[in-house]
C-alpha cells in the first residue's frame, strides 16, 4: 500500500525563486501538451503520443529561443508534468465512457499563471536525496530546510514539492508500506461499532458514545469575515491586496488543518479500538445543496470516511458501508419494527411495539451496525452475514498521512 507523508519546507529566498521558476516551467509544459492535443483534435488528426510530445515539447523546445530556459531545470520535473497531462486526458475519456467512478470530468484546461496552488514532482531518477543534516536536496534548487515531525518508515519512491494558497511549502513523500508490519502494530480486538454521522454531534457510536462536532468553520467565521472584508477593500493588483489575500488564505488553511487533525485523531482511535466499523454511505453532494450546506461542508464527512477506508485497509480492519436509503432512524433497534419517519426535532421516541425509549442518534447507530452485518445475535451468529466490504476510492484531499492520496 502506498501512503504520502507531508512535511513543511522552509526554502530561503533564492530557493523560493528557483521553485517559482520550476513551477512555471512545469505549467508551461502542461499547457503546451494541452494545446498540442487540442490542435490535433481541431485538425481532425490523431492525438500525439507521449513520446512525440516529450520530444517536441521538451527535447526540441530546449533548442529554441522561446523555450531555452526549460533546460535550466531537471528534465524529470518536465516529464512528470507531461504525465499529469496524459493522466488528465485518460481520466476525462474514462469519465466520458462511464468507466470512471465519481462525477463527470471536463476536458483538461490550461493552468493559469496566477494559480495559487502549484506543485512539481521528482521521481527516484531525479537524484534528489535527504542530506545527513536532514535537509531535502533537490536538483537545480539546493538543500531545503525540512521540519520533520516523524521518521520515514522506508525510503521514499518520489517527492512532490507543493506550494499552497497560503504561501506555505510542503514536501510530500510517497512511501510503500508493509501490510504485515502495519497490521502487527494494531492491538488485537473483536469489538465492532456502528457510526451515525450528524451535525448536532459529529458522530454517535452504537455503544452510546457521542462525539461533539467541533464546527471549525463556524467558530472562525468572524475572523474570516473580517479578513475577507479587508481584502475586498484593497485595490486590485496592489501589494496590499496580495498581502490581504494571503491573510485570508492562511485563515482558511488554519481551519482546514484543524479539521483534518480532528479527523485523523478520531479515525485512528476508532480503527485501533474496533475490528469492524459500519458507516452510512451519505449523499454529501445532495446535502450540500440544501440550507445546511455550510454545516455539511464544515463537518467534512467525506474526508473522515476516506480516512477510515484507507486506515482499515492498512491495518487489516473491516469497514462496511450501508446504503443511504436504509431507514436507520425509523426502525426500533430492539424489536426491529419500522415506526415510520420522524421530523428532525424529535430526538427521542418510544417504540409503539415494545415500548423501548430510544435516543434517535444512538438507535440509528445501532441500526447501522445491524444493517452492516456486524451485530451479533444471542446465538453468536451475525444478524446479516451478507455484508459487502466498502471499496476504496481515490480522492484529492491534501492530508498529513493518506493512502494513495495527496498529503
Amino acid at each position: 500500500m502506498q501512503l504520502r507523508y507531508a512535511f513543511r519546507l522552509y526554502p530561503d529566498a533564492a530557493q523560493q525563486a528557483a521553485l517559482a521558476r520550476a513551477f512555471g516551467c512545469a505549467r508551461v509544459v502542461f499547457n503546451d501538451a494541452v494545446r498540442a492535443r487540442e490542435g490535433a483534435r481541431s485538425a481532425g488528426q490523431p492525438f500525439p503520443t507521449a513520446g512525440q510530445l516529450s520530444r517536441k515539447l521538451i527535447t526540441e523546445a530546449k533548442q529554441t529561443t522561446g523555450r531555452s530556459w526549460l533546460g535550466e531545470f531537471s528534465a524529470v520535473v518536465l516529464q512528470q508534468s507531461l504525465r499529469d497531462a496524459e493522466t488528465a486526458y485518460r481520466n476525462f475519456f474514462a469519465s466520458l465512457k462511464g468507466t470512471r467512478k465519481g462525477p463527470k470530468l471536463g476536458a483538461p484546461r490550461f493552468k493559469p499563471r496566477k494559480d495559487k496552488r502549484q506543485s512539481i514532482r521528482f521521481t527516484a531518477n531525479a537524484r534528489w536525496h535527504i542530506t545527513g543534516h536532514g535537509r531535502l536536496n533537490l536538483p537545480k534548487i539546493g538543500a531545503v530546510k525540512v521540519t520533520w515531525s516523524r521518521t520515514l518508515p522506508t525510503t521514499p519512491t518520489s517527492v512532490t514539492v507543493i506550494k499552497d494558497a497560503a504561501g506555505r511549502f510542503f514536501a510530500s513523500f510517497v512511501i510503500d508500506t508493509d501490510p504485515t508490519a502495519d497490521q502487527a502494530r494494531m492491538p488485537d480486538t473483536d469489538r465492532t461499532i456502528g457510526i451515525d454521522l450528524g451535525l448536532n454531534h459529529f458522530a454517535v457510536l452504537s455503544d452510546g458514545t457521542k462525539i461533539d462536532s467541533p464546527r471549525f468553520l463556524r467558530r472562525a467565521e468572524k475572523k474570516l469575515k473580517k479578513a475577507q472584508k479587508e481584502l475586498s477593500r484593497k485595490q486590485k493588483g496592489s501589494k496590499n491586496r496580495a498581502k490581504a489575500r494571503l491573510r485570508v488564505a492562511r485563515a482558511h488553511a488554519k481551519v482546514t488543518d484543524a479539521r483534518r487533525e480532528f479527523h485523523h485523531q478520531l479515525s485512528t482511535k476508532l480503527i485501533s479500538e474496533n475490528q469492524g466499523i459500519a458507516v452510512e454511505d451519505l449523499s454529501v453532494a445532495g446535502l450540500a445543496r440544501t440550507k445546511l450546506a455550510k454545516s455539511v461542508h464544515d463537518a467534512g464527512w467525506t474526508s473522515f470516511v476516506n480516512m477510515l477506508e484507507y486506515k482499515a485497509q492498512r491495518y487489516g480492519r473491516t469497514l462496511v458501508k450501508i446504503g443511504r436509503f436504509e431507514p436507520t432512524s425509523q426502525i426500533c433497534s430492539t424489536c426491529g419494527v419500522k415506526d415510520g419517519p420522524k421530523p428532525l426535532n424529535v430526538r427521542e421516541w418510544t417504540c409503539t411495539a415494545c415500548g423501548t425509549l430510544h435516543d434517535r442518534d444512538t438507535n440509528a447507530a445501532l441500526n447501522v451496525k445491524t444493517a452492516a452485518g456486524l451485530a451479533v445475535s444471542a446465538c453468536g451468529a451475525p444478524v446479516r452475514p451478507e455484508s459487502v466490504l466498502a471499496q476504496r476510492e481515490e480522492t484529492g484531499s491534501h492530508g498529513f498521512e493518506t493512502g494513495n492520496r495527496a498529503a
